[in-house]
């Protein structure tokens, strides 16, 4: 049990990591946008395109990430005050009766969405703008399936720990606040 959710978190560390390296893109490509603009009067609409894409990616393939690490707002008056084992079992309760839930409804409810768009390959209404606008909806699939992937390893990590296997604390970088 400690080596699959070890394996699935494997999987939202490295997303994670490797999409973090689009902020700085982004940056750059802002800069770029504004430079152009401002100082040689020009500009590109699917530079411009590029930058919404890069965002809504750091952002929906970044929150599992953000999960794995506690990096979510949580407002944990009662929380911080729990002993170990009773945190781990609300965790493990919002994993299963919220996290995993919302997650399977968001990925039900786009997937109709996304195939419209990929059954015609939607692309930019901008003249001059990104081809690929499917792929970027088809996100709003990857983003949920990230989250129940992490929500899963999450649900068994606390698991492990509610019945002892395990004494590794999960951190919980509010809770210190």
């Amino acid at each position: 049990m400690q080596q699959l959710a070890h394996k699935l978190e494997t999987i939202n560390e490295w997303c994670g990591r490797s999409i973090s390296w689009l902020t700085l893109l982004m940056v750059i490509v802002t800069f770029l946008v504004v430079v152009l603009r401002y100082l040689f009067d020009t500009g590109w609409i699917a530079m411009q395109e590029s930058v919404t894409y890069m965002h809504a990616m750091v952002f929906l393939i970044g929150a599992s990430y953000t999960l794995k690490h506690n990096g979510h707002v949580r407002v944990d008056i009662f929380y911080r005050e729990m002993p170990p084992r009773r945190q781990a079992m609300v965790d493990l309760l919002g994993s299963l009766f919220l996290l995993l839930p919302v997650c399977a409804f968001i990925f039900w409810s786009s997937w109709e969405y996304v195939l419209t768009s990929w059954s015609f390959r939607e692309g930019s209404p901008e003249t001059g703008g990104l081809p690929g606008v499917y792929l970027l909806k088809s996100l709003l699939l990857v983003m949920p399936a990230l989250l129940l992937v992490q929500g899963m390893a999450n649900f068994l990590q606390n698991l492990m720990r509610l019945r002892g296997i395990t004494s590794a604390n999960r951190e919980h970088p509010q809770s210190e606040l």
